[in-house]
């Protein structure tokens, strides 16, 4: 996640303990033990209950009554409800960014699409898919909707990183081109129909796990 040079303590805090529970390193069902963090940050209690508000807020926390907050648990129903959110959301944000489009835009979403072919982490990849998608839909102005596309996008991260943390296997993203060349073309309900139909499905995968055995995952393009 990207920050700002004037963020406040509770900002940075919640900015850090979101990236982990993200990447999975601090696994769904975690307690987050308040004077551990405190004392990892060098910081009282105060921002860090502010940090565990807005990690609830992002849906990555849940508060517990007399027991703290906990990192959420997620599960294939909520994979599908965010697939079908970012999918309805992320076109309607397309929709309203295609007016204001610009070549420059679309030259930088190309490289980044470059970038994330030749990544050869899923956290190196997650992070340039994520940046092809805010550069796409940062053009609507509508800064209501792209917070709650930022959220729903660290929602699918999770799924990503649970499916693809041992085995990562890079991929060319035909959607990121054809998606561009759909903007280049003034092809705008091409662009969004592509788009929707891109974040908006899930596949399954078969992955090695230890003593040779293979568990079925869920599989989403990002």
């Amino acid at each position: 996640m990207k920050h700002a040079p004037d963020e406040t303590q509770s900002a940075r805090i919640a900015r850090v303990l979101a990236d982990r529970i993200i990447a999975g390193e601090i696994p769904p069902g975690a307690r987050l033990r308040q004077d551990h963090i405190a004392a990892e940050f060098g910081a009282s209690h105060v921002p860090v209950r502010e940090a565990f508000r807005e990690l609830q807020t992002q849906g990555l926390a849940e508060s517990e009554p007399r027991r703290g907050f906990r990192v959420t648990e997620f599960d294939v129903a909520e994979l599908r409800e965010v697939a079908e959110m970012r999918s309805s959301l992320e076109s309607l944000a397309l929709r309203h960014a295609a007016p204001n489009m610009t070549r420059a835009i679309l030259m930088e979403a190309e490289e980044v699409t470059r970038h994330g072919d030749s990544a050869s982490t899923v956290r190196d990849w997650e992070a340039a898919n994520r940046h092809f998608h805010r550069l796409i839909l940062a053009p609507c102005r509508m800064p209501r909707l792209l917070r709650t596309i930022d959220d729903l996008q660290a929602a699918s991260a999770r799924f990503l990183f649970a499916a693809w943390r041992r085995d990562w296997e890079a991929r060319t993203d035909h959607d990121h081109r054809a998606i561009l060349d759909a903007l280049r073309k003034g092809q705008t309900d091409l662009a969004c129909t592509t788009l929707a139909r891109h974040v908006g499905w899930i596949g399954k995968r078969k992955t090695a796990v230890k003593n040779a055995d293979v568990r079925e995952t869920y599989e989403i393009p990002g």
